[in-house]
C-alpha cells in the first residue's frame, strides 16, 4: 500500500489538541474522518511527527497514512481539503518509501512563540498571541535565549508531569524577533520535551521584563528543578512551524 506524506497546517483554538481523546474535537479524528470519506468508510489510522496541546496551532505539521487508491499526489491536497473543516488544511502531499515515519523519521522541528505587548487585550489576538501588559526588552530576551542554544539537560524547562527520563535536548536557534508590538520567537531543535517551548518562553520574558538576569539561565540549567524557571506561557501563542527530516 503507498504511503503518503501530508504538510499541514490548522488553527488549534477550537480543537482540544491534535491526537484522538474520548468526546472531544481533535485534528486526528478530523483528518481519519476525511480520509474514512474517501476510502468508503474504510478506517484510515494517521500518524503525526508529534501531538500538540489543546489550543496550539500548527503551519507545518507532518503526517502520514497507508492507502489502498491510486490518487496521484498532486490531488491529495484538494480530496482532503473538500472534506476537512475550515480550520484545518493540507498544504502538499507526497508519496513517501515504506520506511518513512512522521515522527520517527523527524530529525528536527521549529517553533515560534507569537506576544503581542499592549496593556489593553486585544480580542482578535486572544487565540492567537500571548499578551504582555509591560514592555519587553527584547534584547535581554535574546541574550538570555543565547544560553539556551546548544545541548542540555532541559529538565527545568519542562512540565514536572513528563514520564520522559532523558532530558537532554539540543536547541540549534533561539531568535528573538520584534516587529512593532509583535515579537516572536523562533525557537529549533533535535526534539522537544513536553511543554519545553512555552516554559522557554515563559523565562525569557521574565527576562524581558527585568525579573531574571540572562545570567541566571546558567544556573535554572544546571539546578534540574521546574519551579528555577518561569511560568508556562499560555498555548494560544504556539505554533508548530516546520518538521525537518
Amino acid at each position: 500500500m503507498p504511503r503518503v506524506k501530508c504538510t499541514i497546517a490548522y488553527d488549534g483554538a477550537k480543537f482540544s489538541g491534535y491526537q484522538v481523546q474520548p468526546n472531544s474535537r481533535t485534528v486526528q479524528e478530523e483528518l481519519e474522518k476525511a480520509l474514512a470519506l474517501i476510502h468508503k468508510g474504510s478506517e484510515i489510522k494517521v500518524t503525526a511527527s508529534g501531538r500538540t496541546d489543546a489550543g496550539v496551532h500548527a503551519r507545518g505539521q507532518v503526517i502520514h497514512f497507508d492507502t489502498s487508491l491510486a490518487i496521484p499526489d498532486a490531488r491529495w491536497p484538494s480530496a482532503l481539503n473538500s472534506r476537512l473543516p475550515e480550520d484545518i488544511a493540507v498544504k502538499q502531499a507526497e508519496t513517501v518509501p515504506d520506511s518513512f515515519h512522521a515522527r520517527f523519521s523527524a530529525a528536527g522541528k521549529e517553533y515560534r512563540y507569537k506576544i503581542y505587548q499592549d496593556q489593553v487585550r486585544d480580542p482578535f489576538n486572544r487565540f492567537y498571541a500571548c499578551q504582555s501588559p509591560v514592555k519587553l526588552n527584547t534584547s535581554l530576551m535574546e541574550e538570555a535565549g543565547r544560553q539556551l542554544i546548544g545541548t542540555h539537560d532541559f529538565t527545568s524547562f519542562c512540565s514536572a508531569k513528563t514520564e520522559v527520563e532523558d532530558k537532554v535536548r539540543t536547541i540549534t536557534k533561539l531568535e528573538v524577533v520584534e516587529k512593532g508590538e509583535e515579537i516572536e520567537l523562533r525557537v529549533a531543535g533535535s526534539g522537544f520535551l513536553y511543554n519545553m517551548v512555552r516554559i522557554i518562553t515563559g523565562t525569557l520574558m521574565e527576562a524581558g521584563k527585568g525579573k531574571i538576569s540572562p545570567d541566571d539561565i546558567s544556573s535554572i540549567l544546571a539546578g534540574r528543578d521546574r519551579s528555577l524557571a518561569g511560568k508556562t506561557a499560555p498555548a494560544e501563542g504556539l505554533y508548530l512551524w516546520k518538521v525537518f527530516y
